[in-house]
C-alpha cells in the first residue's frame, strides 16, 4: 500500500505543507542528501552584502586575514566577531558549519561579488544575473543584513520556480501580501522554503525561556532592540514570537518611527502573557546590536543575559544547519501559522495601526491559518 506524505515549505525551523510525493510501505523515505554522496551542498548567494559574508565565513574556507583586511570592509566585520582570541589572529573561536560548498555569488554591484569571490577558497562563480544563481546549485541564499524585504519576492521568484531549495534571510518579505504570494510560489512547485532569525536559534534564547518556570508563567514581556527599521524590527517580533509563543490577536503602535514601540496582546489565551509583550523597536543606542528581555509576573521578574554580537553566530550556525538539512530532504513538521507567516503579519498591521492610530487585529489584514 502507497501513503502520501508531504514534501515541505520550511519557514523559520517549521515546516509548511506544500506537495504529495508518493513513498511505499507507508514510510517517507527522504531522497540522499547532497554530503553524503560526496560532495557538500552548494549555495547559490544573491546579494554580496555584510550577512552574505557574515554567513559564508561560517561554512567556507578562506585566510583569515584576508577576510580581515578586506578593502570594502565587510569581511572585517565577519572577522571581528568570529576571531576574538587576543593573541591568535588566526585562530577561530566560533564553531563553523560543514556540508556547505559556496559556488555562485550575485549582486546588483558586481565589484562586491567580485570582492567575495577573492576571498574564499572556492572562488564562487560571479554571475551575471540573478536568474543564473540557481542554475546548478542546491540551495539559494539570498542574503539581506539592513534590507526590509521590498524585492525578497523579486530575488526568490527565478529559483522557486525552478523549485530550487530557498533561504530568504529576515525579513521573508516586507508586507504579508509579498509573504503570501512567495509561500504560495514555494507551495505550487512543492519547493522547501525558509527565512529566519539569528536571535530565534539562539541557545541563549533557549535558556532564558527555560527560566519561565521561576515566575511561574510570563504575564508581560518587554524586549529592547530593533531599532527604526524593518531590518531590524523584524528581529524583535520574531523573538517575541519565539520566547512568548505564537497566536497575536491584536497590535498596537506608537512612536516617531514606523515600528517604533509595538504592544502584542494575545486575547484572553491562558498559555500567553495576559498582559502582553511590549517591542521597545526605536529606544536608542545598543552595544553591539544587542536585544534585551525581561519577563514578568506577580511572582516577579527575569531578566535575560545580552543577545548580541558575539553570540549571534552561535545562532546563524544553526540556521546554516538547517538549510543544509533543507536542502539534502529533511523531514517535515506541519504548522499551520507559523512564525514566519506570523513575524510578518504583526508588522503588517503594526503599520495600519500606527497609522490609523488603533488597534489592529491580525484577522483584518489575513484570515485565520
Amino acid at each position: 500500500m502507497k501513503k502520501k506524505t508531504a514534501s515541505i515549505v520550511w519557514a523559520f525551523g517549521i515546516f509548511l505543507c506544500a506537495a504529495a510525493v508518493e513513498t511505499a510501505g507507508g514510510t517517507s523515505v527522504p531522497e540522499t542528501p547532497a554530503e553524503f554522496r560526496g560532495r557538500p551542498v552548494r549555495v547559490g548567494m544573491i546579494n554580496a552584502d555584510l550577512h552574505a559574508m557574515y554567513y559564508a565565513a561560517l561554512f567556507e574556507a578562506y585566510n583569515p586575514l584576508v577576510l580581515r583586511d578586506d578593502p570594502i570592509g565587510r569581511g572585517h566585520a565577519a572577522y571581528h566577531y568570529f576571531f576574538t582570541h587576543y593573541n591568535d589572529p588566526l585562530k577561530m573561536t566560533v564553531r563553523k558549519a560543514a556540508g556547505l560548498r559556496l559556488v555562485k555569488i550575485w549582486d546588483r554591484n558586481p565589484a562586491l561579488a567580485e570582492n567575495m569571490s577573492r576571498i574564499f577558497d572556492s572562488h564562487p562563480q560571479v554571475c551575471g544575473s540573478v536568474e543564473e544563481v540557481s542554475d546548478g546549485v542546491d540551495v539559494v541564499f539570498i542574503a539581506d543584513c539592513n534590507g526590509e524585504g521590498k524585492d525578497h519576492r523579486e530575488l526568490a521568484s527565478p529559483g522557486l520556480k525552478k523549485r530550487v531549495p530557498t533561504f530568504i534571510d529576515k525579513p521573508l518579505a516586507y508586507d504579508l501580501e509579498d509573504a503570501e504570494k512567495i509561500i504560495l510560489l514555494a507551495g505550487k512547485g512543492g519547493t522547501p522554503l525558509m527565512s529566519s532569525s539569528i536571535l530565534e536559534e539562539l541557545p541563549h534564547v533557549d535558556r532564558f525561556r527555560n527560566r519561565f518556570a521561576e515566575i511561574g508563567y510570563p504575564e508581560f514581556g518587554i524586549i529592547k532592540g530593533g531599532g527604526p527599521t524593518m531590518a531590524g524590527q523584524i528581529h524583535a517580533i520574531l523573538l517575541a514570537l519565539t520566547l512568548f509563543g505564537k497566536g497575536v490577536e491584536s497590535v498596537e503602535c506608537m512612536g516617531d518611527s514606523p515600528l517604533g514601540i509595538v504592544r502584542l496582546s494575545y486575547g484572553t489565551r491562558p498559555d500567553r502573557p495576559k498582559s502582553g509583550v511590549v517591542l521597545a523597536c526605536d529606544s536608542g543606542g545598543t552595544y553591539e546590536a544587542t536585544y534585551n528581555v525581561s519577563a514578568y509576573s506577580s511572582r516577579g521578574a527575569i531578566h535575560a543575559d545580552d543577545f548580541g554580537d558575539y553570540a549571534f553566530p552561535l545562532g546563524a550556525v544553526r540556521i546554516l544547519e538547517n538549510i543544509r538539512e533543507m536542502a539534502s530532504g529533511g523531514h517535515a513538521e506541519e504548522s499551520l501559522f507559523d512564525r514566519m507567516r506570523e513575524g510578518v503579519a504583526v508588522a503588517t498591521a503594526a503599520r495600519l495601526a500606527q497609522t490609523e492610530k488603533r488597534r489592529v487585529f491580525l484577522s483584518e489584514i489575513a484570515g485565520p491559518r
